[in-house]
């Protein structure tokens, strides 16, 4: 009997077709998405270097800045470590703004202004932080003014005339991969030069987190090498973390995304100014939504107030708009309500900003959208490790943050004071830096750390080059982006498509992850910067699914409503002894001080 006498003719068809099929494959080249690893440079001939500090600061924007000066003037050796350059990486070149909080001709008291920030924000703030910018603010500014921070559009000869100053010394284009830590204390951190075959370790006492956010390198936003890498190497060593649910909603444009921001914080040929005191309730899911509802319009932006600073008042412009809102802080319409969130108007605010003329594809993936080209960073302030003082210090001894590398909830879970992002990294930077400084000086003889964990920290770090054959950094982010970004994902959430979105975010993870691979030293940049994006994308998810209610950036279509029984809470993250990522409640009113 022939073995296809008991096959019908479609099955036999098929297996003849896979047959041949597989023929085919074997006899092809086939490199997309997995391929042949074809290094250019060789592992075997990186060097290693090794220095000792009693303090480092990993960061070179504003919060880094201030954590090393203020670190140096506590009587503690610094050394500063970036990715990029001083003052013109990450975010901090294209803040235009600085919330200054002068006491003395303030129109308003410091407990008003906590208690309208505790207002826009709802309840989502913690108020110690906000309070302590008010505080402090003025100061920074003066000084900032003293290193003539305000006299030119560009930051970089500003921020080193003080690191000069006190020769502090600056380790620029260092991707730092991994924070040490040994018998429960941080004690310094590795990672690799980004233009020779040099692996460095930082062997330090104490350490400050000055690494900003992240996102998901979205079109039309210059987020490219914020990609939440201080975030993911404090978790990787058991720091709790929050705030992954918010979403900043800043819109931006892919056709110019070099020199323009954002109608608020201004051009990038722009010298930086001084904002006051106006609070309102920004970067929310209001035209997220109307795009979700109305496909995604083109924004035509509002003009620029004229005046000191760039303050963007809602309310104002909803009154030339005809729109009668009530005063106070803008809310937007579907946290003024129960039941479904309500209809766009045809007519009023919403709709005066939206134009007809078409659109340009989902927001947050490219063009002059509706908000949202900021695709996977947080409001600012709102995410990053949990401090478990108002100096900074995360649940790991030794280990500081500052600026948007700290969860500190100054302004919650929106933005609620133009030009407070700066000045609160400004403040929580020198603030953490002199605490880290004095810690630093209380533990005696160097930190050393044992060659057999550094030797598995090069492993880690040159794996990307090692592996034969694995998956290219870049068509893994692709993959990422698509799953993370849009709009119906991230900023108009329900449980179902999250649901959906985790599973691929977690093969990702668990497959993909160990296989990437890297033939240069900027591929082996990308490398680690894909993995933290994507375990960020799992905290995102996961957070966002735990918060049923929509409260602040947070939107849940299937949640509408703020639910103040059980939701008076922040989310932290952690990883437990298993490898497992575990999620719990923070109450608002649990922090000291309240």
């Amino acid at each position: 009997m022939s073995f296809n006498a008991h096959l019908s003719r479609r099955q036999f068809i098929g297996i003849a077709g896979g047959i041949a099929g597989a023929a085919a494959f074997a006899n092809m080249g086939f490199d997309a998405p997995a391929q042949e690893n074809k290094p250019k440079i060789d592992s075997n001939n990186f060097t290693v270097e090794h220095h000792h500090t009693d303090v480092l600061v990993i960061g070179g924007g504003m919060a880094g800045l201030f954590a090393a000066v203020k670190a140096h003037d506590a009587g503690a050796s610094v050394m500063m470590v970036s990715k990029g350059r001083v003052g013109s990486s990450g975010l901090t070149p294209f803040a235009k703004g600085i919330f200054s909080y002068d006491k003395a001709n303030a129109s308003v008291t410091i407990d008003e202004f906590v208690a309208q920030v505790t207002e826009s924000a709802i309840e989502t703030n913690n108020p110690v932080f906000t309070r302590q910018l008010a505080e402090h603010s003025y100061a920074r500014v003066q000084e900032l003014t003293s290193w003539g921070f305000f006299d030119s559009a560009l930051y970089h000869h500003s921020f080193m005339k003080p690191i000069n100053e006190r020769n502090i010394p600056v380790n620029e284009r260092i991707m730092i991969t991994h924070l040490l830590k040994q018998d429960g204390r941080v004690v310094g951190a590795s990672g690799f030069s980004l233009d020779e075959l040099k692996i460095v370790h930082y062997h330090a006492k104490s350490v400050v987190l000055c690494t900003g956010a992240g996102g998901f390198k979205p079109n039309g936003f210059p987020v490219s090498d914020l990609t939440h890498d201080g975030t993911i190497m404090a978790y990787k060593i058991g720091a709790k973390v929050t705030g992954k649910e918010w979403n900043d909603g800043h819109p931006g444009s892919a056709k110019n995304s070099g020199s323009s921001y954002d109608n608020w914080h201004g051009q990038v040929e722009e010298k930086p100014s001084v904002t006051s005191v106006t609070i309102n309730h920004h970067l929310g899911v209001d035209l997220n939504y109307l795009a979700y509802t109305q496909g995604s319009p083109v924004v035509m932006r509002p003009p620029r107030p004229e005046g000191p600073g760039m303050q963007r008042d809602n309310n104002v412009m909803a009154a030339q708009q005809g729109q009668n809102y009530p005063a106070g802080p803008y809310v937007p319409p579907a946290f003024r309500q129960s039941g479904p969130p309500p209809k766009p108007p045809e007519q009023g605010f919403l709709r005066s900003l939206v134009s007809s003329k078409g659109h340009s594809g989902p927001p947050g993936m490219g063009g002059e959208q509706v908000g949202g080209s900021s695709a996977g960073m947080a409001i600012h302030k709102s995410e990053g490790l949990v401090p478990i003082n108002d100096q900074g210090l995360s649940t790991i001894p030794g280990l500081y943050a500052a600026g948007d590398a700290l969860g500190s909830y100054m302004s919650g879970g929106i933005y609620t004071q133009i030009g407070s992002s700066l000045a609160g990294s400004a403040v929580q930077g020198a603030i953490a830096g002199a605490a880290a400084a004095n810690d630093s000086l209380a533990i005696q003889g160097k930190q050393d750390v044992s060659e057999q964990y550094l030797t598995l920290v090069n492993q880690q770090i040159l794996a990307p080059l090692t592996r034969k054959r694995g998956y290219s950094p870049a068509w893994v982010t692709q993959v990422l982006q698509g799953v993370m970004i849009p709009n119906f994902v991230l900023y108009i959430k329900k449980e179902r498509m999250m649901q959906a979105a985790l599973a691929y975010v977690e093969e990702l993870y668990e497959h993909h992850v160990p296989m990437l691979m890297a033939d240069d030293l900027h591929a082996l940049r990308l490398a680690h910067e894909t993995e933290n994006m994507i375990i960020t994308a799992e905290m995102k998810l996961k957070a966002s699914i735990m918060r049923k209610e929509s409260r602040c950036s947070h939107y849940r279509l299937d949640c509408p409503d703020i639910d103040y029984e059980n939701w008076q809470a922040w989310i932290n993250i952690y990883k437990d002894d298993a490898g497992n990522m575990v999620l719990e409640k923070q109450p608002f009113k649990s922090w000291p001080n309240f």
